[in-house]
């Protein structure tokens, strides 16, 4: 049976939705703060959980990812009386299912309840029924569950997508995956990078030319356009495609026709187009630099890739996979991981992305050839300095010494407002504080919140303040 979830501090409006539930005949809990709610998805994960955005005890969006990551993978609908598109936004992206005006009538919470429950039944479904193929993506955090989920439904269809997200978060990774698992699958994939498209030569390679079009042109010659016949043509940095030749894509993408240069004949290419870019098209747009029914055109969906440092719980697990990658190629034996080693790693904010990560760990491989367990020695010499350094900078607050217990370093070309000494030197403390309190309570968050006197959902907020690693 569909278990429900409804944390709403509002006590009238929780029970008119648990009714409704009970009566289309599922289970149904009811809490009315956030860290009741937290309490019951740990001790018994719900399928699918109502949660008002804003309680006694704090925000719903600033735990959503804990919820998100619970074993039963609920599915998530935040309702809200004071919401804002910023909000809407935020929780949309988050991982949230749908995000809710308050109050409803009791059809309109009837209706909510229903769809919710259909929708979680269908995915459970297809995700027994299909096995996605991953071509390589590492991770199950419910940032890259909720991309994985955004690729299963691209591969099942044939519209273009786009593909966003900082530079190195495996935008073309996942492009091949929607084109592994889709219909289309055992035509080519054809990737043109925008970025290395010469002007001059650029309508050649997209469309083709015909034999003696241009100076040098002996022979005819295929465009990358034609080559993706049935297949998949990835455009990888699309904001970089000329503005001059942007309306003559946007007629190839419509009609799926066009002429090579020099050609007195049409050719025709039934192409599924994805698209990848790093920049903001929508801001190109209002800049004229792109152009907008180009734009409509390309995201008919879209996929917008986390960058690393919010997720860095896949971090294990993607260091298993590019570790045993890199000495497979280096022909050796799979190295271990020191726990060092993933503290250092986790302790990184990753401006490189995931490209970045498999770059280290190559030099890594490398610089640990011969020996059995990857350490931080290995890292390379920069990184180590600059992950040293941020661990150097968040014990300072705890060493001890001179009249007042407490040392703190003093340079005078660095020397601070009181104002920022203050914050600065509570944050330092606030961090070590709940560092000794998670050691103390040997990780147990019940122990932790009694030592603490704080609530479940106030020290949920500080460890994730901090990126204290921690579970439910």
């Amino acid at each position: 049976m569909i278990r429900i979830l409804v944390v709403d501090g509002e006590r009238s409006s929780c029970a008119m939705l648990a009714e409704s539930a009970i009566r289309l005949g599922y289970d149904v809990s009811t809490r009315h703060t956030l860290s009741e709610g937290l309490e019951k998805i740990q001790s018994d994960p719900p399928d699918v959980v109502f949660i008002d955005a804003h309680l006694s005890d704090g925000s719903a969006l600033d735990i959503l990812d804990v919820i998100l990551g619970a074993p039963s993978s609920p599915t998530v609908v935040i309702m809200t009386t004071c919401g804002t598109p910023e909000c809407a936004e935020r929780a949309i992206r988050s991982g949230a299912w749908d995000y809710i005006p308050k109050p409803l009538s009791i059809k309109e919470m009837t209706a909510r309840v229903s769809r919710a429950v259909q929708y979680r039944n269908e995915r459970q479904n297809n995700r027994r029924k299909v096995e996605i193929k991953r071509n390589g993506i590492v991770g199950n955090s419910p940032a890259m569950r909720a991309s994985m989920d955004m690729v299963k439904q691209a591969a099942d269809s044939d519209l273009n997508v786009l593909i966003t997200g900082e530079t190195g978060t495996g935008k073309e990774l996942f492009a091949l995956s929607i084109h592994s698992n889709s219909r289309r699958s055992q035509e080519n994939f054809v990737v043109v990078d925008c970025t290395a498209l010469p002007e001059t030569l650029v309508e050649s390679i997209l469309f083709g030319h015909a034999k003696g079009a241009f100076t040098g042109a002996d022979r005819a010659q295929e465009g990358l356009i034609r080559q993706a016949h049935k297949g998949t043509l990835f455009l990888d940095e699309m904001g970089e495609l000329p503005l001059s030749l942007q309306k003559t894509f946007l007629r190839v993408l419509q009609e799926h026709r066009f002429r090579p240069v020099g050609s007195q004949k049409e050719v025709e290419s039934d192409f599924r187009l994805i698209s990848a870019t790093n920049k903001n098209l929508e801001q190109m747009v209002e800049e004229g630099k792109f152009r907008g029914d180009l734009l409509y055109r390309l995201g008919a969906m879209t996929i917008n890739l986390p960058p690393l440092r919010r997720h860095l719980d896949d971090i294990r697990d993607m260091v298993v996979f590019y570790v045993e990658k890199v000495c497979h190629r280096f022909g050796v034996t799979p190295k271990k991981v020191s726990d060092e080693f993933l503290k250092y790693l986790m302790k990184y904010d990753w401006p490189g992305n995931v490209r970045e990560l498999f770059h280290v760990l190559e030099h890594a491989c490398a610089a640990g050839l011969h020996e059995e367990t990857l350490f931080p020695v290995h890292l390379p010499q920069e990184l180590r300095i600059n992950i040293a350094r941020s661990l150097f900078e968040e014990n300072r607050s705890v060493r001890r010494g001179g009249t007042n217990g407490t040392d703190f370093d003093f340079q005078s070309s660095q020397f601070l407002s009181l104002k920022r000494f203050r914050q600065s030197a509570y944050s330092d403390l606030e961090e070590a504080y709940l560092r000794n309190l998670l050691t103390s309570s040997s990780g147990d968050i019940k122990e932790a919140c009694s030592l603490s006197k704080l609530s479940r959902t106030r020290l949920y907020g500080l460890l994730k303040k901090y990126n204290i690693r921690h579970q439910i």
